[in-house]
């Protein structure tokens, strides 16, 4: 009960900051049952207004209520079929600042949680540079023998974990809460959206884990043309701290900086769609957020990627839908489109594959018709959930944070060139994989793994024949003799029946009582 009443209390303050920023007011009535219109009518009465525009008011209540509240909206913003487009289209724009705390604080938390005096880890440790609502990031210097060389250095922001736990009990509160009394939005899986984001945030909040995934990255893509990661020095870096090597690169955003440095933005654009859609495809492992901000170009042109707090996996079924789907799309195939679905899982099987195939068409023939300029990776996502309505579809929270992502690159992308051909920059590495891995050679590959798996069971056989031999003497054993009790067995069973016998003897007693008095007082 007292659980129910903290969440109930934690919520309603944010149902509040979100009535005074003015939130609700970009909630469509006419969707809502009666009671959440009244409701929605009281929550107005509070707002402030000219509090700037939509994007303006949303970015300020959840910047308002705290890291945790941030990095939803941030999640949310790839779901318009739960938060609808416009909103969705809104929360793309919110960015993860906040002003940098303390650098004692954070001088004390890299000493801790590297186990020595800051002067003995670091030539020079200088203040925040950059800040977000978990960490903040210092530039310092390191040496290495007689070689001095520039270190990022990130460090957790004191006491978040304890936040974000809280504000996440929260969120399942809520969303158990839906599932249970709005049997609509079981298809769009609350709980599962809120165990997405809780994974995610035990990620990010322990930088060891971090540290990890860029040197998988790195090992991943280390042939990869245009792109590359930073290192990791692991001699510095701990749960609370990570430690890379200091990238001297300009921001995607940098137009100018980006011709100073004759790059070339198309080329560099391309290799933002490219690099992406190969680490998904080919590793099912990929930059889950990859906005302007974590995305540099080096002197030499190539794409530098940082931070790899939020990383996706998808497994081998889930990338073959994918380049099957893409590449569907891009060759009008629709009727494929549509089987993949269905192969996969994600249409309920009951649906028809000819009507589906319509709605799908629906969707690629538009864009087909349009120029380069016009085609948006974003706008077929949207309307490929409005497909997904109709037709059943459930949230596959595997795939959240590839359609997040997809829509962040095709952003980053387009803003280095607004003409970008999407389809175009994605057909060779799609084309690639599917070549590679449902071709030929890819059939054969099958086949080997197909049979080094009867290899390995054919290899346990006799160890398997001998344990089922040794327990089919067992079985023979017990039926033959059978079953042999310890004397404090035997002591336990005379004393477990005991204990029945006297509480029935004490039932009979009280039924007898119990007729004796009906008799009577008959």
């Amino acid at each position: 009960m007292i659980p129910t009443l903290v969440h109930a209390a934690r919520l309603a303050r944010a149902g509040f900051v979100f009535a005074r920023e003015g939130v609700f007011g970009l909630v469509d009535p006419q969707v809502l049952p009666p009671a959440a219109r009244l409701g929605l009518k009281l929550a107005r009465l509070v707002e402030r207004r000219g509090t700037g525009t939509r994007a303006d008011r949303l970015t300020a209540a959840l910047t308002r209520l705290g890291p945790t509240y941030v990095k939803l909206g941030q999640f949310l913003s790839t779901r318009p079929d739960v938060v609808g487009a416009a909103i969705a289209t809104d929360l793309e724009a919110l960015q993860d600042k906040v002003p940098p705390f303390d650098a004692k604080e954070a001088e004390r938390i890299v000493a801790e949680t590297l186990g020595a005096p800051l002067d003995t880890l670091f030539v020079t440790f200088g203040p925040p540079i950059a800040a977000a609502s978990i960490a903040q990031v210092h530039r310092a210097t390191v040496k290495d023998g007689d070689t001095l060389r520039d270190v990022a250095v990130k460090v957790l922001r004191p006491r978040v974990a304890d936040r974000f736990r809280a504000d996440l009990s929260d969120y399942y509160f809520a969303a158990r809460l839906a599932e249970r009394f709005a049997p609509d939005s079981r298809r769009l899986m609350p709980v599962g959206i809120v165990d997405t984001l809780a994974r995610s945030m035990a990620i990010e909040l322990d930088l060891r884990l971090e540290a990890a995934a860029a040197s998988e990255m790195a090992e991943r893509t280390r042939d990869d043309p245009g792109f590359r990661v930073p290192v990791v020095d692991w001699n510095r870096t701990g749960k609370s701290v990570l430690t890379t090597e200091w990238i001297d690169g300009i921001r995607l955003g940098d137009r100018a900086g980006l011709a100073a440095a004759g790059i070339d933005p198309r080329a560099l654009g391309q290799t933002v769609i490219q690099s992406f859609l190969r680490h998904a495809l080919r590793d099912g492992f990929f930059h889950a957020d990859m906005h302007q901000g974590n995305l540099f170009a080096d002197a030499a042109g190539n794409l530098v990627a940082v931070d790899f707090g939020i990383m996706g996996r998808i497994g081998p079924k889930e990338r073959r839908f994918l380049a099957e789907i893409l590449l569907g799309f891009i060759t009008k195939q629709y009727r494929r489109v549509a089987e993949v679905h269905f192969e996969a899982g994600y249409v309920p099987a009951h649906h028809s594959i000819d009507e589906f195939a319509q709605a799908i068409r629906a969707i690629g023939e538009p864009i087909h018709s349009r120029t380069a300029d016009q085609i948006s990776m974003a706008h077929l996502l949207s309307l490929l959930f409005e497909v997904t309505g109709i037709f059943e579809m459930k949230t596959r929270t595997e795939l959240i944070l590839l359609q997040k992502t997809m829509v962040v690159v095709e952003g980053v992308a387009r803003s280095l060139d607004p003409r970008l051909d999407i389809w175009t920059s994605s057909e060779p590495v799609v084309r690639e994989w599917i070549t590679r891995n449902l071709g030929p050679v890819g059939r054969i590959e099958e086949v080997g793994e197909g049979a080094r798996a009867v290899g390995k069971v054919l290899g346990e056989a006799p160890a398997l024949l001998g344990r089922a031999a040794m327990l089919s003497e067992r079985i023979d054993a017990l039926t033959r003799e059978g079953f042999v009790l310890a004397p404090e067995s035997l002591k336990g069973i005379g004393e477990a029946e005991a204990r029945r016998n006297r509480w029935s003897t004490v039932a009979l007693w009280v039924i007898a009582a119990l007729l004796a008095a009906n008799l009577i007082w008959g």
